[in-house]
């Protein structure tokens, strides 16, 4: 009995690799990136947002080896889907001038807050971790937009 359990949940492993879901990539920066509504944004920032924010933030995900496993494959892919859900750097220049501007205020916050990037994410994706200097670039770039970035702590 548990040698046929234990090869029905082998056969339904294999067949679930075949369920895959759609990527998040595209090719290039989108025309609506946030690099083209702010386009005297410094080269520094877009390349801190880049690799920082965008695997879950954007259309342009890189994907580690185990995005080709599933189950992991469909956690992956939801959470870049919410994460695109409440903020995506591509689609930046089509959000008007009160919610770009709340967006920026909301990237400081949660980078401040150590919300961002995911704990989850940073365990494997070290790279992501947002320094002290960073942080302090980001808000003086934000502050230079016309943001509040009130330093809360």
């Amino acid at each position: 009995m548990i040698k046929k359990i234990l090869i029905g949940l082998l056969a339904l492993l294999v067949l679930i690799q075949f369920i895959r879901p759609e990527k998040n990539v595209a090719s290039g920066i989108a025309a609506n990136d946030i690099s083209a509504a702010y386009t005297d944004m410094p080269k520094e920032i877009h390349a801190l947002l880049q690799k920082k924010c965008y695997d879950c933030h954007s259309h342009s995900t890189n994907y580690p080896w185990y995005a080709n496993i599933q189950p992991v494959a469909w956690w992956l892919a939801s959470h870049v889907n919410e994460g695109k859900e409440h903020l995506n750097f591509s689609e930046f220049k089509s959000y008007d001038a009160e919610r770009a501007a709340h967006k920026l205020e909301e990237v400081i916050e949660e980078v401040a807050e150590g919300e961002m990037p995911l704990k989850s994410y940073t365990l494997v994706h070290r790279e992501a971790v947002v320094s002290a200097e960073e942080l302090a670039m980001l808000r003086t770039w934000v502050a230079s937009m016309g943001v509040s970035v009130e330093d809360k702590h």
